[in-house]
């Protein structure tokens, strides 16, 4: 039985005998008050055995935790469990993703503040302020302008006037839809009640007196084939003292049949022609002409048509009233105006040179009839030669410009023409010469006027009604030339 310990512990004393050749001792029993058994220092080995306190055995493992058997290939180890791990989401709950730490913002906005800061970083950025201040206020101002041509055609002039031709094409490119392949007119070609016209049969005079006789050219033939009701013949839009002084016809595109050509012819004989400037091309100068057709000066209006490319793509140049926009080019195709209001159109340099009878001349590109032939380099260099269409379509809005050989003017334009169509179109309504003038919608009109009982102020009607520019646009400031047609 072992003693207990005034404290409760119960201590046992060593139950082993004395080693061989030792005397057996009696064990002292320690109780309390007595000294502590270990001294400070160092001492002798005690031959006694130091008492052991009494330890319970532990618990029996559970079988679930017994000993692996050696021969048993080893469990995994169990995972840790996480340090902050969310308890589990109730059964039937949504799960929502744990929150992604953002980017270290603070430290962002302290780098970009520390970079704007710096003096040449200021210097560039408040340097491209005003570069997108001033292009905002230049496009906007162009755009808006009250041209008679529409914000978008205002803006793609703009563009290409600084530098972003390309972007416009590219642009062009994108929006072009290309003509539909046959069809019917959306428009009737039948001439109105009152406004026939058929050719005079000229006869000797029986007085001496010189009788005038209107020049009524023969009805076209239809480049479609078979001509639908009223196509090719022509009808009176404007007279001079009673005689017809521009007739008006239309022909339809031989392959895009849905698209209608429009056609007039004016007799020089009852007319007088005065070449416009435009305030934007040539710009402003001692023209001593307006770039318009202001109030008061509209009696006697008959009609007004584009002019041609601007004059920096032209191929030459530009004359009014003594003053020179560019060189006039030797070579290039012309119409000049003389000053007893008559035009022709030729080449200058070989049917035309300068002398005191002409007023202006308006030269574009080269020509495409010439001596009454087409000329044979139409179809080469398209692009580069008869000027850059919408999105690179060759069928296109296009204009020209003819004489005929008894001094006719005639003026042709249409949705859907390439250059071969607007020369054959030229040659079938007359031309001995003639000559390309502005391409794309925003830029070409034919606009006649009726006086309806307003002399003064007359009401312009387009030739073709699906010409783009308002009617109008003649009497605003033009950003572009023209030709303005009076009564002689």
């Amino acid at each position: 039985m072992s003693p207990a310990t005034p404290d409760g512990v119960s201590v046992e004393t060593s139950k082993s005998g004395p080693s061989p050749g030792q005397d057996q001792e009696p064990a002292p029993e320690f109780g309390r008050g007595l000294p502590d058994p270990s001294p400070a220092g160092p001492t002798e080995p005690s031959t006694l055995a130091e008492p052991e306190l009494s330890v319970p055995p532990p618990a029996p493992r559970p079988e679930s935790e017994a000993e692996p058997d050696a021969d048993a290939p080893p469990l995994p180890a169990a995972p840790l469990p996480a340090a902050a791990s969310p308890a589990p989401a109730a059964a039937g709950a949504d799960e929502e993703p744990l929150p992604v730490p953002g980017p270290p913002k603070k430290v962002r906005l302290r780098r970009t503040r520390r970079f704007f800061r710096r003096p040449t970083v200021r210097v560039i950025s408040a340097l491209a302020g005003v570069f997108v201040v001033w292009v905002a206020f230049s496009a906007g101002q162009a755009t808006f302008a009250n041209s008679g041509q529409g914000a978008a055609a205002n803006l793609a002039e703009w563009a290409r006037d600084h530098y972003l031709g390309p972007i416009v094409t590219f642009g062009e490119w994108l929006s072009y839809n290309p003509p539909k392949v046959g069809g019917k007119p959306s428009m009737s070609l039948a001439v109105p009640k009152g406004e026939q016209v058929t050719p005079v049969a000229v006869t000797k005079p029986k007085r001496h007196r010189k009788e005038f006789v209107p020049d009524i050219p023969a009805t076209l033939k239809s480049l479609a084939g078979k001509p639908i009701t009223g196509e090719g013949q022509w009808r009176v839009v404007e007279k001079v003292k009673g005689e017809p002084a521009i007739l008006t016809t239309f022909l339809r595109d031989a392959t895009y049949t849905s698209y209608v050509n429009g056609i007039a012819s004016i007799d020089q004989r009852l007319v007088r022609f005065f070449l416009r400037p435009g305030y934007e091309d040539p710009g402003y100068g001692n023209w001593k002409a307006p770039f318009d057709v202001p109030a008061g000066s509209r009696t006697g209006l008959l009609a007004t048509f584009n002019g041609g490319f601007k004059i920096s793509d032209a191929g030459g140049g530009f004359y009014l009233n003594g003053v020179h926009y560019d060189a006039l080019v030797n070579g290039a195709a012309s119409v000049v105006y003389y000053k007893n209001g008559t035009i022709k159109i030729g080449q200058w340099g070989r049917d035309f040179r300068m002398n005191p009878s002409i007023a202006g001349v308006r030269q574009n590109l080269k020509l495409l009839v010439d001596h009454g032939k087409i000329s044979p380099n139409l179809n080469s260099d398209i692009e580069t030669g008869w000027g850059a269409t919408l999105g690179g379509g060759y069928f296109v809005w296009r204009s020209g410009l003819g004489i005929t050989s008894d001094g006719r003017i005639v003026y042709v334009y249409g949705p859907a023409l390439d250059v071969q169509d607007l020369a054959e179109l030229l040659r079938r309504a007359g031309a001995v010469e003639g000559m390309q003038m502005d391409i794309n919608p925003a830029w070409m009109k034919f606009d006649y006027y009726q006086v309806d009982g307003h002399p003064g102020d007359p009401t312009p009607v387009p030739l073709l009604p699906s010409q783009q520019p308002s009617p109008y646009s003649y009497y605003d400031p033009s950003t572009r030339d023209f030709t303005a047609v009076y009564a002689r």
